[in-house]
């Protein structure tokens, strides 16, 4: 009598197998309603008056182009990537759970930031360092350029900037994330750091419970770029005024998340900072 084959035990996939690691980015990465409410604030206190149309470049999820369109019924957005997996995704994810009145406010591009031909929009916004992969000074300034042009008048760019003299070294920073029921751990690796080019290479992974991990799910071949030379190419290319936001701390220490202009930054180890820059 023949015998039966030995059925193999199916192997249980790990967290890390089952994880959709753009889920996990805005979730330990970014915070739109937060962004969005800074851009919203700034743009009515530097104009007088709300904006309508805002251009996400490297817009990745479309995560703050939902945003935007979530607050007033007169508010358009449009995402530009060159990356179609992301934008197809943001489509799905977060496009695709918008209200049908909200989801057509909203354009998705599949372009190069430095050659796409957009309505002209109110605000530009490159956030999440994302300008940073612009490693070369033309390069930088070219896309700056780009920006100037097509602004509409009295248009407004809003970016982001780290630093501190922690930025300068290797270091690995680790912060737990609840969501839900379940938890993980997001993991900000600083691999490298080149003193004579600026170059800055970075890696996110995330760890679970199950001791799985997601080894490299983002990872970022920068420049670090600093504010004043930030801001010297943001002039050369023709904005007419520069003004940078620093974050305040609350009386235990942690950073409180509110934004105001100053002349003056801390020497932290590390800091974030908002800026604008007006056409």
């Amino acid at each position: 009598m023949a015998k039966k084959p030995n059925k193999k035990s199916k192997k249980r996939s790990t967290m890390a197998e089952l994880a959709d690691r753009h889920h996990l980015y805005e979730l330990s990465v970014q915070c739109a309603e937060s962004e969005i409410d800074f851009v919203d604030d700034a743009y009515k206190k530097l104009r007088g008056r709300r904006a309508k149309l805002l251009r996400e470049d490297f817009c990745g999820t479309a995560n703050v182009c939902s945003e935007w369109v979530r607050r007033r019924k007169t508010n358009h957005a449009i995402g530009v990537d060159l990356d179609k997996e992301v934008l197809d995704w943001g489509k799905t994810h977060q496009i695709g759970q918008l209200k049908a009145s909200k989801a057509k406010r909203i354009k998705l591009i599949l372009d190069n930031v430095l050659t796409v031909q957009t309505e002209a929009p109110d605000i530009i916004s490159a956030m999440n360092f994302s300008y940073w992969l612009f490693k070369e000074r033309d390069q930088l300034k070219g896309y700056f350029n780009q920006v100037h042009k097509q602004l509409a008048e009295g248009g407004i760019l809003f970016m982001d900037a780290y630093g501190g003299y922690d930025s300068f070294r290797d270091i690995v920073e680790e912060r737990e994330i609840e969501d839900g029921n379940s938890s993980f751990t997001y993991i900000w690796e600083q691999e490298k750091y080149d003193p004579i080019s600026g170059t800055l290479i970075c890696h996110i992974h995330f760890d679970f419970p199950d001791d799985s991990r997601l080894e490299k799910a983002f990872s970022y071949n920068w420049r670090l770029w600093t504010l004043p030379e930030i801001r010297e190419l943001l002039n050369e290319a023709g904005f007419s005024k520069v003004t940078f936001y620093w974050q305040g701390f609350d009386e235990e220490g942690e950073a409180d998340g509110i934004f105001e202009p100053v002349e003056e930054g801390e020497a932290d180890a590390g800091w974030i900072a908002y800026i604008t820059a007006e056409k």
